[in-house]
This record gives structure tokens, sequence and C-alpha cells, in this order.
């Protein structure tokens, strides 16, 4: 079961019903809600009927089932492999890949990937199908680094040092606008968006610290856009979802062919989100500091050029 807390903002009047206000979350589709047995509760625990109206400002609690889980089966993928060793693998994540199976998305995944090329991932990691070996994440949309663990030792070790911020993870970002300053420190918190679910935002309720560092790079006007064009290198001290995403966005520089937090430019139709996951500086479990880059996508480099944007992104 799966339990969520929300606050109720709203600018309808008169106030919305609960059903009404679950389904405006953007969390489920009306059919889900009934076969997820999606159930409403005060915080105090007595239940609430999907018929009562609710006051701004309430909190309202959510629970929910897991939807049964589907077949996931080891499938051939090009993993793009970096690096390799008895302990863990950097892999070049193509865009458009999914990380790990979820609902909706349980063919042709990374894991999936790994689960094929890495006999016996699944065993190593107690039957794990869904998550074996992932330390960390990226977006669908997002292309470049990430790292897997082989075995459950691996995965702690790796696992430690995000947690305890001694890995360096540098991404390059395409963005609608030039940061201003041209470099500087993004610390906004960053929480599920109150109206749309799928969505994160800045100073929400709920949000938690995100810091997101950057520096342009290289910017050029770009003529029949309201905005210039800058070529970021940013790096996160943090690691909420869509983070530089989120950041850039609340800074009034959307990263361009951001399916979710732009807007499509007649400019630029071949972009999709140019945000690439370029260097990864971490500590492997063999007691070895190691530092990877990526080249960067066709696509990034084609715009990027097609802009006449400087591509060094330096050491």
């Amino acid at each position: 079961m799966n339990s969520e807390r929300f606050t109720v903002q709203t600018p309808e009047s008169p106030p919305l019903r609960a059903d009404r206000f679950i389904a405006s979350l953007g969390l489920f589709t009306r059919s889900q809600i009934s076969r997820r047995a999606v159930r409403v509760r005060f915080p105090d625990g007595r239940a609430m009927k999907m018929s009562r109206k609710l006051r701004i400002g309430e909190e309202i609690i959510l629970d929910w089932d897991d939807p049964e889980p589907a077949e996931i089966a080891p499938e051939p993928l090009d993993l793009a492999l970096i690096y390799e060793d008895h302990d863990c693998l950097v892999i070049n994540k193509a865009q458009g890949v999914v990380v790990h199976p979820a609902v909706g998305h349980t063919r042709g995944t990374l894991v999936q990937g790994l689960l094929h090329y890495c006999a016996g991932l699944e065993n190593a990691f107690g039957g794990d199908k869904i998550r074996p070996g992932i330390v960390h994440r990226l977006d669908k949309d997002t292309s470049g680094l990430i790292i897997a663990a082989k075995h459950p030792r691996a995965l702690e070790s790796l696992s430690r040092h995000f947690r305890e911020g001694s890995v360096e993870k540098t991404y390059l970002a395409l963005t609608q606008g030039v940061p201003s300053p041209v470099s500087g420190t993004i610390d906004r918190p960053i929480g599920r968006h109150p109206r749309n679910r799928r969505k994160f935002a800045v100073n929400v309720p709920n949000a938690k610290h995100a810091e997101t560092l950057y520096r342009v790079l290289d910017s050029r006007p770009c003529a029949g856009t309201p905005a210039d064009i800058a070529l970021l290198r940013v790096n996160i001290l943090t690691g909420r979802t869509h983070q530089i995403r989120v950041h850039l966005k609340s800074i009034g520089t959307p990263v361009i062919g951001d399916p979710i937090y732009g807007r499509p430019r007649p400019e630029f139709p071949e972009a999709s989100l140019m945000l690439h996951s370029w260097k990864l500086t971490i500590p492997l479990p063999n007691g070895q500091e190691r530092q990877f880059t990526a080249p960067l996508p066709p696509g990034f480099t084609h715009l990027s050029r097609r802009l006449g944007l400087d591509l060094d992104p330096g050491p």
C-alpha cells in the first residue's frame, strides 16, 4: 500500500469534492482510482467519503494499492558500456530509455538490459527484477552516464558515496535564455506540484532541499526567438527528481526540448530534451576514484552546432 499527504490548493468555488480533487492531481486516471482502490482519509486516520467537499488549506491522506506486477523479462539492449569491472558497470544511457520497470514501462528498460547482460544479476539481489543494482536514476528523456552495481556489497558502497556527497555529477544543458548571473547557485526546495502530481515545482508544500550549481559556457542570439540560447555546465549537490529541469525553469531559462517544463518552439522542431549527464566522478567499490565522461548524443551536437555554440565544456 502507498500513502501520501496532500494539501488542498484550488481556486475552485464552490469547493471541489474529494473525488474531483483526486482526479485533478493527475496521479491517477479515472479508471485507476477504482482499480487501485484509492481511499481518502483525514490526518487522524478517519475515513473520508469521496463526496465530501474540501476546503482550501485542508490536509488529506490518500492510500492506494500497487498494481499487479507485470512479468519482467530480460531483454537484449545496447548498453553502450563506458566501463565495467567485477563490481559495477558505467553506462551511457540513451535518451528515451526508462531506467527500471514501472507502470506503463515494462519493456525495453535499462534494468531488463542489465538482466540480459549480467547473468545471475536477479539472483544476486534476492530475485529483484525491478531495481537490481540500481544506484541512482536518470529521467527517461535525459541521456548520459549512470552507474549500476553487480552485487549488494557494491550497491551499498556506491549508494553510500551518493548519500555522503562524495560523487560529482556534471551535466550539460542547452537552455532557452541565458541565466543571470552567468554562474551561480540555485538553492530552492523542490516538491510535487500541488495541482499536477506528474510534475515538480519549487517552494511548494513539503518541498525538500535542492541545490544546483551552474555556469554558462557559451551563448548566442537566436533569430526568431524571444531569448538567447545558452550552453550550461551544471552540477547537482542533491538528487531530487527533475531537479535540473525544475531549477532552470524556476529562473526563467528552461531546458530546450523539455516536454514537461518547457514549451515546444517552432525554431527547434527537432529538439528533444537537451540535457546530458556528461561526467561522473566517483569512488568505486575497489577503492579507486575514477572519472568517466559520456560523448554527447548526435541531437545535442547537431543543435549546438546549428546555433553556433562552442561545445568545449572544459576539464
